[in-house]
């Protein structure tokens, strides 16, 4: 059965997950910012709705792989850092993957927001 009270707080826990990263971690801080900074610019200039929904999900994609970044470096963390040297690789690799995710979205923006701003030029 439908249990709006546990419903309403799972949002509750969810957020408090993330305001606890946005807290604590400095790059989903700044990917946020980028993220607000693309927001506005999408309602700046006039996209298509295709072009709003990629940019949106490269957003999400960014932010979500921060998260799970996130929560692997807690993981490892949890296994004594010093006792095996995968927990370093795990934490490179996890930082690569968002890396790789955020380079893939300022490529999006760029091929979607130049031509936009060349006009302006």
């Amino acid at each position: 059965m439908f249990d709006p009270k546990k419903f309403f707080k799972s949002f509750h826990y969810a957020a408090r997950g993330i305001f606890k990263v946005a807290r604590e971690e400095q790059n989903f801080r700044v990917e946020l910012a980028a993220a607000a900074g693309v927001a506005a610019l999408m309602f700046l200039f006039e996209l298509s709705g295709t072009e709003k929904a990629i940019l949106t999900l490269a957003i999400a994609l960014v932010l979500v792989l921060e998260l799970l970044n996130s929560i692997f470096e807690r993981m490892v963390d949890l296994q004594k850092p010093r006792l095996h040297p995968y927990v370093e690789d795990i934490k490179d690799i996890m930082a690569g993957t968002v890396f790789a995710a955020a380079i893939g979205s300022v490529i999006i923006a760029v091929l979607i927001f130049g031509p936009h701003l060349t006009a302006l030029i």
